[in-house]
């Protein structure tokens, strides 16, 4: 049975397992006396034969789905037809590939003769596997059904077991995602390794040259000197994206909110937030096609002829754009949250709206402002298409928004997309831009703590 049929019909059985518990749960829930009142209520019963039915089924899918590919290639290789097979290696997995995609439909013709030889074992081998896999979860549903079953009691605690096994749901959540970071944490730092094994950290981290196009194997580090890219980054992201981020959003939140109207705030703040959810590729070809030729024409007419459309300006005002949302959101919900009484006691004492928006709100609601304003600039270090489509792939440090620069992120994409051996110092290298990056995101996270910690131990 196909995978994703056996989980819904794992499901369909769950949810029939509510029902049936639920309903025989419901005939001790109306006690007749106060010690006959049973310990959980019907529908807690039902969640608890539920989840003793899905639960382990579709734990058994999610490991059988790993372990069967091997079952089956074990079982195509020890049949006769396989006996023509090239010993282990590159080869023998390019022909048992296209066995396999000849067998499951997703392949009309192979290369290899063999593999032709080879599909109908592996279709018969799938399908077995298949139906053993079917067999199991099944069993395992209807064991776990039956057990939840006989524990259907008025002095059985199902609320207990079910809270617990949603506790145990979201702490495996939790772990997921700490393990996903710690796995994508420690990639980074094994292929840096790597990489700064080749090429000197002070010559990457303090070199001004970057041109991994024409790395020299007597000394690499010369050409891989990354200062440029991390310029061209906080050049783009941090000043140009926040000039633009910043004044607009923190504007925008203090007027939805201190003097907008009801009615103009209902419709104005979601069309605002809008902006946060257009797709960023989007936002690249804006800033390709629209911005990056008016900015080109701009420069020429003050007199440089040579100007570009691929221009920092061009992308770190549509960046700034993207992530006005970030700020102005942030800051609203931080200036809505100081109490009204601070609002009113300042108007009270003689202050106009503005001076007690400067003096009070703000400065109170800081901690959530700094968190917006953090939260915009680690989107705006991290943007890749923007800078992808319309900043310049060359290296340089400069203070002019009119001339050509590239980012981090860009470099990354222009590393990992070539054709370039995985060992070799410009692929390495994405990795070890990539750690840099992470490490400056993480220390802007811990000077943004400490200040709102700060502020926030000012005004509790």
């Amino acid at each position: 049975m196909h995978g994703f049929a056996l989980i819904l019909l794992v499901l369909g059985f769950g949810g029939i397992g509510w029902m049936v518990a639920r309903a025989r749960a419901a005939r001790f829930a109306k006690p007749v006396t106060a010690a006959q009142r049973p310990n959980s209520l019907p529908g807690q019963h039902g969640w608890h034969m539920a989840i003793w039915i899905a639960a382990p089924a579709l734990v058994f899918l999610a490991a059988w789905s790993l372990t069967s590919p091997a079952l089956v290639r074990e079982s195509v290789l020890a049949t006769p037809a396989a006996a023509r097979l090239p010993g282990p290696g590159f080869e023998r997995s390019a022909i048992l590939a296209e066995a396999r995609a000849l067998a499951s439909g997703d392949a009309y013709g192979a290369f290899n003769p063999q593999a032709e030889v080879l599909a109908p074992a592996y279709g018969a081998a799938q399908a077995r596997y298949d139906w053993i896999g079917t067999a199991l979860a099944l069993l395992l549903a209807f064991a776990g059904g039956a057990y939840a079953f006989t524990r259907i009691r008025p002095d059985f605690r199902a609320r207990t077991k079910v809270e617990r096994a949603v506790m145990l749901a979201l702490l495996v959540a939790s772990l997921i995602a700490i393990l996903t970071t710690l796995g994508i944490f420690l990639s980074l730092v094994v292929e840096s390794v790597r990489f700064f094994r080749i090429v000197p950290v002070t010559d990457f981290l303090l070199g001004t040259h970057w041109s991994p196009q024409v790395i020299r194997a007597s000394d690499p580090g010369a050409t891989l000197g990354a200062v440029p890219l991390f310029w061209g980054t906080f050049f783009i992201g941090a000043v140009i994206a926040m000039i633009v981020a910043i004044p607009f959003g923190l504007m925008s939140a203090i007027y939805l909110t201190q003097y907008a109207k009801p009615a103009v705030r209902k419709w104005m703040k979601p069309i605002l937030e809008i902006l946060a959810g257009v797709p960023t590729v989007v936002y690249g070809y804006f800033a390709a096609l629209t911005v990056g030729p008016a900015i080109r024409d701009v420069a020429v007419m003050l007199g440089m002829p040579f100007a570009s459309s691929e221009s920092a300006l061009a992308a770190g005002l549509v960046m700034g754009v993207m992530i006005i949302p970030f700020v102005s959101s942030m800051a609203d919900d931080s200036i809505a949250a100081v109490p009204q009484s601070m609002r009113d006691g300042s108007l009270a004492m003689g202050a106009t709206t503005s001076e007690t928006i400067a003096k009070v709100l703000l400065p109170a609601a800081l901690p959530g402002v700094v968190a917006g304003v953090l939260l915009a600039v680690s989107r705006a270090i991290g943007e890749t298409m923007i800078v992808v489509m319309a900043a310049s792939g060359a290296a340089s440090i400069t203070l002019n928004p009119f001339e050509s620069t590239t980012t981090v992120t860009k470099q990354i994409v222009d590393l990992l997309t070539g054709e370039a051996e995985f060992d070799s110092p410009k692929t390495l290298a994405a990795f070890a831009l990539g750690l840099t990056l992470f490490a400056i995101t993480f220390l802007l996270n811990v000077v943004a703590l400490r200040v709102v910690k700060r502020y926030r131990e000012a005004y509790e």
